[in-house]
């Protein structure tokens, strides 16, 4: 679950929709530290907010045309973080393109450079043993092939950073670098895509509009390089990719959300979202989904798992108190987590024109699933929680 977008879309439309800054060719801003699944139900009724239109049940899901971009729908954000290591070096990473129409009516526009819709980019890597995380931006629009994702195959790309589909449309490229640090992996699918939330949909708050079309691949197989401190680094490991897409996904009263994706030993996969409101309590359409071994999808509801906070982190530069250790219990399913950050300070700050700061972290877990021990790895992101979101 990526709301981010929709928070970031407010804050491009004021701030950008006279002109979109776009980052220097060639050179990155400064850094910081065909197969179809159906939705049960009926055929999706098309509803639309102005130009946009909403996300509504009974969509039919078909692959891999649906990996790629629909800007029939104000946001959209393609996501990916994983687990790495060279030799005995352990390292995180996650880049996420996103996609926001600004004003569709102007697509068609006589004038390139009209700005109907901004591409941005997030890119951030973790080292663990050198206890470093870094992280960059890039902000662009789509005039002259600076950024894009196209409609026909999966390929997004702001400047040369790109994610896409390869030739055979089963494995994924992911390719982002700055001056100092980046990475080139290819991902390839162990599970088929996942849609999450009920009858095609990904509820965020009650009444029309307020979900999304959110899909998943949990587990990838990745292999690469990465290049970090001077050093450039063969890897290996496993990745988690979203791909999500909407129109005006959050409720007003929303303040902030708490996501998980967990990769389990025992081979099954683990999504979880709260979303916080103003007045402490939390979304009851918050909710989950676990991915089987064999890739079965179990929908949860809000009520059938908890997830209680066993201590905080405070940043020094946003001043940003984030829940930094969690226990997460899922009854009917006998399972019981520990899950804590592989380091301390995964603090995503990102500069001018789209200034942010949101926890978005590797971490690892461990704990029991029906009496047996487990663990695994997994990916938190934590927003709301220095100060409020543009638009909140």
């Amino acid at each position: 679950m990526r709301h981010k977008s929709f928070v970031l879309m407010i804050a491009v439309s004021g701030s950008l929709a006279c002109g979109v800054r776009d980052s220097p060719p060639g050179r990155a801003p400064a850094e910081t530290r065909a197969h179809a699944v159906n939705s049960p139900g009926t055929a999706a009724t098309l509803r639309y907010a102005g130009e946009y239109r909403f996300a509504t049940p009974g969509r039919r899901y078909e692959f891999p045309r649906d990996h790629a971009s629909h800007p029939e729908f104000q946001s959209e954000w393609w996501y990916y973080t994983g687990q790495l290591a060279s030799g005995r070096r352990a390292f995180g990473y996650q880049l996420t393109i996103f996609r926001v129409g600004l004003d569709r009516t102007r697509a068609a526009s006589v004038s390139a450079w009209a700005p109907h819709t901004v591409y941005f980019a997030h890119l951030a890597v973790t080292d663990v043993e050198g206890r470093r995380y870094v992280s960059a931006q890039r902000v662009s629009r789509p005039a002259l092939g600076l950024a894009g994702a196209d409609t026909a195959r999966y390929r997004a790309w702001v400047g040369d950073w790109t994610s896409e589909l390869s030739a055979d449309g089963i494995a994924h490229r992911v390719r982002a670098a700055t001056d100092s640090f980046g990475l080139d992996l290819r991902l390839d699918p162990l599970k088929p895509p996942v849609i999450h939330g009920r009858d095609g949909v990904s509820r965020k708050a009650a009444g029309e509009g307020h979900a999304s079309h959110y899909v998943s691949i949990t587990r990838l197989a990745t292999r690469g390089r990465l290049f970090v401190a001077g050093d450039t680094l063969p890897v290996v490991g496993e990745s988690w990719m979203d791909h999500e897409f909407g129109t005006s996904q959050l409720g007003p009263d929303q303040i902030g959300w708490d996501w998980f994706s967990l990769q389990l030993d025992d081979g099954r996969e683990l999504m979880l979202y709260v979303l916080r409101r103003r007045d402490g309590s939390i979304e009851p359409l918050s909710s989950g989904t676990l991915v089987e071994r064999d890739g079965r999808v179990r929908h949860l509801e809000r009520g059938e798992f908890s997830i209680e906070t066993l201590a905080h982190w405070a940043s020094r530069q946003s001043g940003g108190r984030y829940p930094a250790r969690w226990r997460i219990r899922i009854p009917a399913l006998e399972l019981e987590l520990a899950v804590e950050p592989r380091l301390a300070d995964q603090e995503l700050r990102t500069p001018a024109p789209i200034a942010l700061a949101y926890w978005e972290g590797a971490v690892q877990l461990r704990g029991t699933a029906q009496g047996r021990r487990v663990g695994g790895f997994g990916y938190v992101e934590l927003t709301g929680y220095a100060g409020p979101l543009p638009g909140f």
